[in-house]
């Protein structure tokens, strides 16, 4: 039970908030796949017979490689923002 005078960090902004690491790399994969993740981010477990399993392993044991994940996890979602609200990436709004 919380103390009714902490107040509640609401965090709206943070898109990486409630999502496991699992849901994170699945979903670059899902765009990227294992070769685009690989050339972003040159770990091995991307690059050298990729699996789910050993990704989240060496992410998990690997704080640096984790916030690069996640950085292009956010990088992925304003890309496709941009995209879906029609401001393609090698054009410019005027």
């Amino acid at each position: 039970m919380q103390n009714p005078s902490t107040p509640v960090v609401k965090q709206r902004n943070n898109p990486l908030h409630g999502l496991t690491l699992e849901a994170i790399v699945t979903a670059l994969e899902a765009h990227f796949g294992w070769a685009g993740l690989a050339e972003r981010i040159p770990v091995r477990c991307f690059s050298n017979d990729p699996s789910m399993a050993s990704s989240l392993k060496f992410l998990r044991k690997t704080p640096w490689a984790r916030e690069k994940v996640e950085s292009l996890y956010g990088f992925m979602l304003r890309d496709i923002n941009r995209t879906e609200n029609g401001t393609p990436n090698n054009e410019v709004e005027e």
